[in-house]
């Protein structure tokens, strides 16, 4: 007989459950497809080589013509483009000539360079020129297209954020001290496997194996210590708003496919200031760019790291405040019982001596 309502109760719990994967599914579509599904260049900065009234109109042109697409200057030489390009102060230079050359840099991002690319070959073309392509910053051997940064990034947070999932749940029950070292135990063993795979495993870097172990660490520890402080408000809907944070969010803004300069707008905003793209970015100065710029990208991963630790600490305030009242409701409770218990046995008490009056009287 009761088993109909067992069951309605069971249907509900987990049509309940089932609203986590569907505002997954429809959070990864809004964020994949709005980052990825059309990427065009917009403010892309590019240089033109010369100084004198030919490359003036040159660079002029391909402003106007680019509708906003390109952000065209020109400098006086092509050291100076080498160097614009080696701080990422820009993704291209074209040294118009007889033999005109482009100069690029695909360990900044491989899909811009291939954006830049485009550009001047059609200018070439339109100048009846082959163009020489020159490449001053290319990505590691093991990582042709640049993006392997990307996927190490992606191994790093799935390791991450699945722990996060296992210290939150099966860990509940312990202190958040424990946990907090379990974050941070963790954060290292998968820092540790995601540097096998960028060096001996995959070759993804081939210098500075020590600063990718480090921002690893930090930028995997960030993410550990958010999760398992957000476990403590969040509970159930832990899941989806890591998902949220560190993939929906992160992996679209970090700039590992696409640089906001080939994304809309919110993604590139996201871009200055979220984790994945302090790492993405930092990881690329570091390798690739003789260290320039990595100050501001380490900064990003401390205080996202410091962002975690301070959710962790207001966690364990809030569940010892939660033990506290608990503590305290519980000898409110047994001190309501005993007296209950007290008023119930003091009526017994006081009959013992009347019925042995009673009974000696009797006597």
């Amino acid at each position: 007989m009761s088993a109909g309502p067992s069951n309605h109760s069971a249907l509900r719990h987990v049509l309940g459950h089932l609203l986590t994967p569907l505002l997954m599914c429809v959070g990864m579509g809004l964020a994949y497809l709005g980052a990825f599904h059309a990427p065009a260049p917009h403010d892309l900065r590019v240089d033109v080589v010369g100084s004198g009234p030919s490359a003036q109109i040159l660079a002029q042109t391909l402003q106007d013509e680019g509708a906003g697409a390109l952000d065209v200057r020109t400098v006086a030489d092509r050291s100076t483009a080498v160097t614009s390009l080696r701080e990422q102060g820009s993704f291209g230079a074209y040294v118009p000539g007889e033999k005109p050359e482009l100069l690029v840099a695909s360990g900044s991002s491989d899909t811009s360079a291939m954006a830049v690319e485009k550009v001047f070959t059609k200018v070439a073309a339109a100048q009846d020129a082959p163009l020489k392509v020159t490449d001053i910053t290319p990505a590691a051997s093991g990582d042709p297209t640049g993006q392997g940064i990307f996927f190490l990034l992606v191994a790093l947070s799935i390791g991450a954020y699945a722990s996060v999932a296992v210290i939150g749940g099966a860990g509940a029950a312990l202190p958040m001290r424990i946990r907090a070292l379990l974050a941070a135990a963790m954060s290292l063993v998968v820092s540790l496997i995601g540097t096998l795979f960028a060096g001996p495993v995959f070759h993804l870097v081939d210098r500075g194996l020590g600063g990718v172990w480090a921002m690893s660490w930090l930028y995997a520890a960030g993410i550990l210590l958010v999760g398992v402080g957000l476990h403590t408000f969040l509970r159930r809907w832990t899941t989806l708003g890591v998902m949220v944070l560190f993939v929906m969010l992160n992996f679209t803004s970090s700039g590992g496919i696409y640089r906001p300069e080939l994304q809309p707008g919110f993604f590139g905003a996201l871009h200055a200031f979220w984790n994945g793209a302090g790492f993405v970015e930092g990881v690329r100065s570091h390798v690739h760019f003789d260290g320039h710029a990595l100050g501001g990208h380490v900064l990003v991963l401390v205080l996202w790291f410091l962002a975690g630790a301070a959710l962790v600490v207001a966690a364990e305030v809030v569940e010892g405040r939660k033990a506290d009242a608990v503590s305290a409701g519980t000898g409110k409770e047994t001190a309501r019982i005993s007296k209950r218990n007290e008023r119930e046995t003091k009526p017994a008490v006081e009959e013992e001596p009347e019925e042995e009056m009673e009974e000696a009287v009797g006597v």
